[in-house]
């Protein structure tokens, strides 16, 4: 069944567009397949998914929200012939193409002057793209089918052989079976085999349509949400690409391909998992029965190159002098916490920090998945270890913690504290394990306490709230606030010092903090880093322990900015 979609656009003449069945990305940017020239409309507003029976449109975190018979909708919403949606000022109504076309919706504007009728609806071809990647998308499939046929690829991928081998095998296959096609005149025209053979080597070997942007340095995040929607993250900001999947199977296949090399695993009774790539990139799936859309992956890539200090400061993430106090700051061995949401890049930063620690030091990582990537010449990395099939085995963050402080490290780096581990991590930084760095989830470094005193909660041990608080005062002594603001950029907020206790509660102040001046025209955030005028309650003591650091740094012109 196709569908056929009426749409009035304020100041444009109505039009009528036959759509088939499937998922339709509606918006003002260019990769929508319903594309909408219209200021009132986000880059991606909403989704469009036709189906044989019915209509549905989601709203996909637009800017003015998608309404449907003048109602907001939070849901994805099913469309009746009758439905009006609106978008923006846009309004459109979807009905099936066997029907007969009703009267288009009015815009929501001030009527013309002399309202022309709407023109007879004109049958319009599908797009030559369209049909080309549906050609594409069902020959792949058959040509994996006969692939799978001939070569047992969980075997081979399982068994000893070389990934290397394996390789090679694939490739000769399908150059065989492609060469077999092609000799019965049986391969469409516009399709080059050798690509063919390329893109389907990745889809049964690697990791299919997104290899091209693990490749691509400028795409920082990959999500697949099911067999056909890839988004990618460039530059803070998501879009949809025209890469798919063939079908679920090969989003499984994918996931199994990252998860087994580390002994890990994901079926029904464990249908999410956090793993990684080879190059150290963080990776997160979820499937069925707990995903409603299919397979779901999220992949946080690292850069290929470790960032530096000058990176940072190239980035607008910090200052030149936001950097040498916090160099000083590692040196003099300070207790570290780096706070911040998801996404904002705290073990970036710590992986950044955990740079100026002398190479003298023995370093100890902790971490779920391993991400830091360390230059020092000593250094342990540890790895928690999730429960086998049997439920049994696991070794947690805490178990690791514990056995860190009998390995006599002169530095313990946790790449995130999340739960009872952290009172384990305070009584280290407690007991002459100092110089510790660590991440935490916090929206701000008075927030950062409260998460601090909850995740201590969670050990099970029974403290009263000022033993808590007590611990965190003497333990934590510097906390660095990251944010990811509204134009995708990643900068350090605030930087702040726990000075002590007053009664029950946590003394701290903020040495800098973020201003912000304005929008560009780019809408890119204006500000800068400055400081407070605050000195850290250590200052005196530099010299004493040999180091120099310019009072200046902490006035409020001085050179924070």
């Amino acid at each position: 069944m196709d569908y056929l979609v009426t749409l009035a656009i304020p100041g444009q003449p109505v039009r009528q567009v036959p759509m088939p069945c499937g998922a339709y990305v509606i918006g003002r940017g260019a990769s929508c397949a319903l594309h909408i020239e219209d200021a009132s409309v986000s880059e991606l507003h909403a989704k469009l998914i036709l189906t044989p029976g019915d209509a549905w449109v989601e709203d996909l975190g637009s800017s003015n929200g998608t309404v449907v018979n003048s109602q907001l909708i939070t849901d994805t919403t099913r469309l009746s012939p009758e439905s009006i949606v609106s978008i923006g000022s846009t309004v459109f109504r979807v009905q099936p193409r066997t029907a007969a076309p009703a009267q288009a919706p009015a815009p929501q504007a001030a009527p013309a002057p002399h309202p022309q009728p709407p023109p007879e609806p004109k049958p319009e071809p599908e797009p030559q793209d369209r049909r080309a990647a549906v050609l594409r998308a069902e020959v792949k499939g058959q040509l994996h089918e006969e692939l799978v046929k001939r070569l047992d690829l969980k075997r081979l991928a399982t068994s000893d052989i070389s990934a290397e081998e394996l390789g090679r095998r694939v490739r000769e296959t399908l150059r065989a079976i492609l060469a077999e096609v092609t000799a019965r005149g049986a391969l469409p025209p516009g399709l080059a085999p050798e690509t063919l053979v390329e893109e389907l080597y990745d889809e049964s070997v690697r990791l299919g349509p997104v290899e091209r942007f693990l490749a691509d340095d400028t795409v920082t995040e990959i999500m697949i949400n099911g067999p056909r929607n890839v988004y990618v993250e460039r530059h803070g900001k998501l879009e949809l690409t025209d890469q798919t999947f063939m079908d679920e199977a090969s989003v499984m296949a994918v996931i199994e391909r990252i998860v087994a090399p580390l002994g890990r695993r994901i079926d029904e009774s464990q249908p999410y998992v956090d793993a990684r790539l080879p190059d150290g990139s963080r990776v997160n799936a979820i499937i069925p029965p707990l995903s409603l859309i299919g397979p779901c992956v999220t992949i946080r890539k690292f850069a290929r190159r470790v960032l530096t200090a000058e990176d940072f400061v190239r980035f607008g993430t910090w200052t030149p002098a936001i950097a040498d106090f916090l160099r000083v700051c590692v040196q003099l061995r300070k207790n570290i916490i780096v706070a911040g949401g998801t996404g904002s890049g705290k073990t970036t930063l710590l992986n950044v920090l955990s740079g100026f620690i002398p190479h003298s030091d023995r370093i100890l990582t902790i971490e779920d998945a391993a991400e830091l990537r360390l230059n020092q010449p000593h250094v342990v990395r540890l790895e928690a270890r999730p429960p086998n099939i049997e439920g049994k085995g696991a070794v947690t963050i805490r178990d690791l913690v514990r056995n860190a402080l009998r390995m006599r490290p002169d530095r313990i780096i946790v790449g995130e504290c999340r739960g009872g581990e952290t009172l384990d991590m305070l009584q280290a930084m407690n007991t002459g394990h100092d110089g510790s760095l660590t991440t935490v989830h916090a929206n701000s470094p008075r927030d950062v306490i409260s998460r601090l005193e909850t995740m201590v909660l969670m050990s099970g041990v029974e403290l009263p709230s000022r033993a808590i608080r007590e611990q965190i005062a003497s333990a934590v002594n510097i906390i660095v606030q990251e944010s990811r603001l509204a134009d995708g950029s990643r900068r350090i907020v605030a930087v702040s010092e726990i000075t002590g206790m007053e009664g029950q509660q946590i003394v701290m102040q903020d040495l800098f903090v973020f201003r912000q001046t304005g929008v560009d025209a780019d809408g890119r955030i204006l500000g800068a880093l400055t400081a407070t005028g605050a000195m850290p309650t250590f200052y005196d003591t530099l010299a004493a322990r040999g180091v120099s650091l310019d009072p200046a740094l902490f006035q409020p012109s001085g050179g924070a900015h």
